[in-house]
């Protein structure tokens, strides 16, 4: 069966639009004009682009700004939008020119023709409900696109935190579980001096708690919008019922507490809060990146490595070598770090070339934002369900490279000095005689005082009294 189209007019001239579609021609410009990533717009993002349509359609009715039948035409589109209709109908790529109009109009005409339907209509017949007059009425891309862009990036990070929590959980589960196990530190990958094994994991679950905390505290300024700026900060075309309280029926519509920037022109042209936020996830990656190449290091092997600790086998490590089981769940954090970290990158930039008053870059900061967060949040899922939780400790290999280490003559520093303790650890590996023995056959230390000195699970906590010297 043959296609059939309906003609749509702009300022620019005639398309031919398919007669099923929602959306209308300006969308179809875009999608001409933008075939970049071939990756559609963010679903959350639409999302709350379409809970903004329907907060200003409500104080528009309220106020008596917007014919009440067309209000409620546009409301009850925004419903279904809400419920998961037209998502074919949001065609337009992530990154695309004109500082997010073409995301903007790709939500207002797909409203437009499901509200025009609604009305008895048929799609294209803007008389009855008009994308830019009504259902853009008050507002401007200018602050519709980073108000959706800031309340996108708290809907997606909530998830993420929640998966921080858990995989923070079973860190510390963890944690306790080693605690009992010695084994040896290492700087710049050689020995250093013993720790218990839960100190390692303890150490991690710290990490994640501060990426935690700083990611959380940067969200503060994602409640801070500058809807009723309108174009450049001046709230041109908005009215005062409309710009005193559209806030307010935002933040009853999406649950979060926003409040309007203080500094319009400020909140319009400066995009910096989202580059603190991607500062916050590459330290997160960093984080998650540094711990999962600790991962992969202590349990390799399982032979001819450290093998200190097990990693739970998720699948087969070789299509050639059979039995070969590779530490995949921390491979594909470590490359979710670089992905993250590249992201950080272009936010930075785009969020530095905004000109005068307004940045024109959002969409590909959106669009690599959006992406971090839901990489990461997939990342941290895995690692903590199918890596974390099942990690088994190797006692044996742990108490064998503390006994095999020199690293404990370090506790014999400050009663035989460095000098001395430095020529036993020599001989010691040189000879393969136990540091006690060197000791003891040279007179050096008392054998009593020698054992609790060389202790090792005394050496993993920190000394509360000078130790005597001799």
């Amino acid at each position: 069966m043959e296609k059939e189209f309906r003609t749509e007019r702009d300022s620019v001239g005639e398309l031919a639009v398919d007669s099923d579609a929602y959306y209308g021609i300006q969308t179809l410009r875009a999608k001409e004009n933008f075939e970049i990533t071939g990756i559609r717009l963010n679903l959350p993002f639409v999302r709350n682009i379409v809970l903004i349509k329907k907060a200003a359609a409500k104080v528009n009715a309220h106020y008596g700004l917007l014919d009440r039948e067309k209000a409620e035409a546009i409301i009850a589109a925004c419903d279904e939008i809400l419920r998961g209709k037209h998502r074919k109908d949001f065609i337009v790529d992530a990154v695309q020119g004109g500082a997010g109009t073409s995301a903007n109009m790709n939500v207002n005409e797909v409203i437009a023709n499901i509200a025009i339907e609604h009305l008895g209509g048929t799609k294209g017949d803007y008389s009855k409900v008009s994308p830019n007059d009504d259902v853009n009425m008050e507002q401007s891309t200018n602050d519709v696109i980073p108000t959706a862009g800031k309340l996108t990036v708290l809907s997606l990070a909530k998830e993420l935190l929640s998966a921080l929590s858990r995989l923070e959980k079973a860190l510390l589960g963890k944690a306790k579980e080693f605690d009992d196990i010695l084994k040896m530190g290492r700087t710049q990958l050689q020995d250093a001096v013993p720790m218990r094994l839960g100190q390692a994991f303890h150490a991690f679950a710290t990490s994640i708690a501060r990426s935690r905390e700083r990611i959380e505290t940067s969200l503060g300024e994602m409640r801070t919008i500058n809807l009723g700026a309108t174009a450049i900060g001046t709230a041109i075309n908005a009215r005062e019922a409309y710009f005193t309280h559209i806030t307010e029926e935002l933040s009853a519509l999406t649950g979060e507490n926003l409040k309007r920037a203080e500094d319009l022109f400020d909140g319009t042209q400066n995009v910096d809060c989202f580059a603190a936020v991607s500062g916050t996830l590459k330290a997160l990656a960093v984080n998650l990146s540094k711990m999962s190449s600790d991962l992969r290091l202590m349990s390799s092997g399982p032979r001819t490595g450290l093998g200190e600790i097990i990693l739970p086998a998720k699948q087969n490590g070789s299509s050639i070598m059979p039995g070969k089981i590779n530490p995949v769940i921390p491979e594909v954090v470590n490359q979710v770090a670089f992905l993250v970290i590249g992201h950080d990158v272009t936010v930075t930039m785009a969020a530095e070339a905004g000109q005068l008053e307004l940045n024109a870059f959002e969409p590909v900061i959106f669009y690599q934002l959006f992406e971090s967060l839901r990489a990461l949040t997939g990342a941290v899922r895995t690692l903590s369900e199918n890596c974390i939780v099942g990690i088994t400790a190797n006692r044996e290999r742990c108490a064998e490279w503390v006994n095999r280490s020199v690293g404990i003559v370090t506790a014999l520093n400050p009663y035989i000095g460095y000098l001395k303790a430095a020529e036993i650890a020599k001989e010691s590996l040189k000879t393969g005689e136990s540091i006690r023995d060197i000791v003891l056959r040279e007179g050096l230390m008392e054998a009593e005082k020698l054992d609790e000195v060389l202790d090792p699970l005394l050496l993993t906590e920190p000394c509360i009294e000078r130790p005597e010297t001799k």
